[in-house]
């Protein structure tokens, strides 16, 4: 499973730019880290969790 731990405390515009460089035909989506969300495998997803404009946790696909 790919993911970016590396982007924790980046910014949601730094994280968005690095996955789409390496996955440009994911669908990335910004969640507030605290939100409740579907536990769904999609290959062509990729979830920020972030606060205050903050990844929080290592986005992966999925």
């Amino acid at each position: 499973m790919k993911q970016w731990p590396e982007l924790v405390g980046k910014t949601v515009e730094e994280a968005t730019v690095k996955i789409k460089e390496d996955c440009p035909d994911v669908q990335v989506q910004v969640i507030p880290h605290d939100s409740m969300v579907t536990m769904d495998f999609r290959e062509d997803r990729v979830r920020i969790f972030v606060e205050n404009q903050k990844v929080q946790r290592p986005p992966r696909i999925g």
